[in-house]
């Protein structure tokens, strides 16, 4: 009786769901195998697994924007996290596309980013031999460095994470909509928590793209979403109509040159990536300080960047403390 739970379920995909989307019994499968669940589809394993992992549950302690903000209302990598996933699955659903592998997607893009957001990336591409990007880190997680030796998720949830960014698109149409839902979630998010923060003010935005977006946070991205679901309707891709896409690239603009760059919501960037890259080069000096059973396989210098990269922002200030800064004598 519960085989045919999930059996059932796959029948519905195939009655229900649009010929572009990927169905779950169609999977091209795991790394290694695995017997199926009795009750779950593939993709709904996958979204479990990834939820009850100890990188997502860290995200919460993860930089999106602003750096240990005092404020209660700024979003973290976590809360970002799932504003994606809801983005994302408003829009598989109305497209009738999967909304499981889409949500699966989503809660795992960004498993593999960094403390301190995007200043931590940087950080370690500065340092790390061959680079470092947050896209493939995260695929690294789910593949190699989770429990020892990754979640095993299906090949449609690890290429959707894999090309959330980057110039490859996702070969499925769910990845597409989690590429662009990522974007559309942290413009609108990081206008409204600048806005918060005093940085930019409602009159510094851009009047053209006010024009065809809207004024408040949720017309932008209901606008946004609907675009997306109207233009990408019967097609095999996922796209923003010309004009709605152009107002988006001319918002994400607007950050970099007021946000992003240079402001008080960067003031302490440069220390965060000094931090980084000083225990970067102290486990390299030092490789017995890293713990015991150390995730991560290869040489010295990739088991180092998988460490630091999985620390939480206040995990890794600790670290700092605890080799640089010098403590109180103890009687």
């Amino acid at each position: 009786m519960r085989v045919l739970l999930r059996l059932e379920a796959e029948q519905r995909e195939k009655e229900w769901l649009s010929p572009f989307a990927a169905l779950s019994s169609d999977t091209r499968g795991r790394q290694w195998p695995e017997e199926p669940c009795t009750v779950r589809t593939e993709f709904q394993r996958d979204r479990d697994r990834i939820i009850h992992s100890k990188a997502f549950r860290r995200l919460k302690h993860k930089t999106q924007v602003f750096i240990a903000p005092e404020g209660d209302h700024y979003r973290t990598r976590l809360t970002h996290t799932l504003e994606v996933a809801q983005i994302s699955r408003t829009i598989a659903r109305a497209l009738r596309l999967n909304e499981d592998l889409t949500e699966a997607i989503a809660l795992g893009h960004d498993l593999g980013h960094t403390p301190f957001g995007h200043s931590g990336e940087d950080a370690l591409n500065e340092v790390v031999p061959g680079g470092f990007k947050h896209n493939l880190q995260s695929l690294r997680v789910v593949e190699k460095l989770e429990n020892g030796r990754g979640l095993n998720l299906t090949w449609e949830v690890r290429d959707g994470i894999a090309h959330h960014t980057g110039p490859v698109k996702p070969q499925t149409l769910e990845g597409q909509i989690v590429r662009l839902a990522d974007r559309v979630a942290y413009i609108n998010h990081d206008i409204d928590d600048a806005l918060r923060a005093g940085i930019i003010s409602e009159k510094d935005l851009p009047a053209e793209c006010i024009a065809v977006l809207g004024r408040e946070h949720r017309t932008r991205i209901n606008n946004m979403v609907l675009d997306i679901i109207k233009t990408s309707w019967g097609r095999p891709e996922i796209v923003m109509s010309p004009a709605v896409q152009e107002a988006t690239d001319r918002l994400r603009s607007f950050l970099f040159e007021r946000v992003y760059i240079g402001s008080r919501a960067k003031a302490e960037e440069g220390k965060a990536k000094k931090l980084l890259q000083a225990l970067y080069y102290f486990y390299l000096e030092h490789p017995e300080k890293l713990p015991l059973g150390c995730p991560g396989a290869g040489d010295l210098e990739r088991r180092i960047c998988d460490y630091i990269a999985g620390m939480t922002d206040r995990f890794a200030i600790e670290q700092y403390k605890k080799f640089f800064v010098p403590a109180g004598f103890q009687e």
